[in-house]
């Protein structure tokens, strides 16, 4: 018997708990999940998706169905972000595919794209670095000085699939004019996998400090805050912290969600909760990152 997972209207971070608890456990039944009636989804959405299309086709009984969103331009875009040549892995999909190449255009700054390994952290930054040094300074209005902190946290995010998810994950990247909470251009990065998380890939060498504390929440508060991670050779654990540190420096947002636990650097502008427990569950990791353009003096 099939069970429906209902994809969000409006899938983006802040539906992804919703998605999450529809999720629910990928071994149970044959999923179906149902995009038919999704009218947006952010880049965080997508690969997040596919995290959880990878989760039930690994561990469930059957590969799992997935709907094409009925509205044209929504299929559409997926197809140009790249979601469909992906998908189309993990999912058995129904409905009519648009026929579409993925975009090179200056909105959509990279299309998912896998990260497997370290050859493809390395790809993700040397394909993104020229177009997003000009939508950086061009469109953002940030200095130059952000272009290299800029490849950092991608390539950081990225490499935290690599060294922590003991799976593949994605990463997708685009720059829109956010009006519903800033009104202003915005960045996006995000990257999904359907990997162990930050508590299990910590474990071994973190529970033993917290006991009974140990847990989702207090993995993520480790290797963000206390450079916390599963490698015992000095200099490892700083990515998260790095890429805190950058955001930060621009008024951007990080936000990280594992297991049933998320944690968020809160800019100004959002009103996002810095810890949140007790979520969902959720396969793997799940890392936000926006960068707004600078406001006029």
């Amino acid at each position: 018997m099939t069970r429906v997972v209902e994809v969000p209207a409006h899938f983006d971070d802040r539906s992804f708990d919703q998605f999450a608890k529809a999720f629910g456990d990928p071994t149970e039944r044959r999923l179906l999940f149902d995009a038919h009636a999704t009218q947006w989804a952010s880049p965080y959405g997508l690969v997040g998706l596919l995290a959880a299309g990878q989760a039930a086709a690994e561990r469930g009984p059957e590969r799992p169905q997935l709907t094409v969103p009925a509205d044209r331009d929504v299929a559409h875009y997926w197809g140009r972000a790249g979601f469909f040549e992906h998908a189309k892995e993990w999912f058995e999909i129904h409905g009519k595919v648009p026929r579409v190449a993925a975009a090179h255009s200056s909105d959509v700054l990279l299309a998912i794209t896998p990260v497997r390994g370290t050859d493809d952290v390395h790809t993700v930054v040397e394909s993104i670095q020229e177009r997003s040094a000009a939508i950086l300074s061009g469109e953002l209005g940030l200095e130059a000085t952000a272009t290299m902190g800029f490849a950092m946290a991608l390539s950081e995010a990225c490499q935290n699939i690599v060294e922590h998810a003991g799976t593949s994950g994605w990463v997708a990247v685009q720059a829109y004019h956010w009006r519903r909470r800033l009104g202003r251009r915005v960045v996006v990065i995000a990257v999904a996998d359907a990997g162990i998380g930050f508590r299990r890939s910590l474990e071994a060498t973190q529970s033993g400090r917290f006991g009974d504390r140990w847990a989702d929440a207090t993995a993520l508060e480790a290797a963000l805050f206390q450079g916390a991670s599963r490698f015992r050779d000095p200099g490892r654990g700083q990515g998260l912290g790095g890429i805190a540190r950058y955001l930060s420096r621009w008024e951007g947002k990080l936000s990280v969600r594992s297991g049933t636990a998320r944690i968020t650097i809160v800019p100004e502008w959002d009103d996002a909760n810095p810890l949140t427990d007790g979520l969902p569950a959720f396969p793997g990791s799940q890392v936000l990152m926006i960068i707004p353009a600078r406001q006029a003096e």
